[in-house]
């Protein structure tokens, strides 16, 4: 009997290839993408995406993983200490200050989520 839709299979390989051999992958370490041009420390950034589209952003600086690290600040337009993508950023000419602002211990793990423990299913929960 036939199948319902399109069968899903591989495509054949022809030819005398028992002994491919396979390229090894060495481990590469990835390093954070270029920065734009115009994106320095402290320059505001208008953001395109995400819940605060459209807002001004105070960019503090480029973490390990090539996200940006950006403030609102969030006492003046409510966006808080966030990373975002550079490709959804636009920067602008219009620069500000950042001494006397300390963000060096804000990193990746900064943001992580603290994993939670599964509980065990128990006799009560039937």
């Amino acid at each position: 009997m036939g199948q319902a839709g399109q069968q899903r299979t591989r495509q054949r390989q022809y030819g005398n290839k028992k002994g491919v051999k396979s390229v090894s992958k060495t481990a590469v370490a990835k390093k954070a993408p270029a920065l734009k041009k115009n994106l320095v420390p402290g320059s505001v950034l208008i953001l395109l995406a995400g819940k605060f589209r459209g807002r001004r952003v105070v960019f503090l600086k480029q973490l390990e993983s090539g996200l940006l690290l950006v403030t609102g600040p969030y006492a003046i337009n409510g966006v808080p200490l966030r990373r975002v993508n550079q490709r959804y950023c636009i920067g602008t000419s219009t620069k500000v200050d950042l001494k006397g602002a300390d963000y060096k211990s804000v990193d990746d793990k900064y943001f992580a989520r603290a994993a939670e423990k599964k509980k065990g299913k128990s006799e009560e929960a039937f």
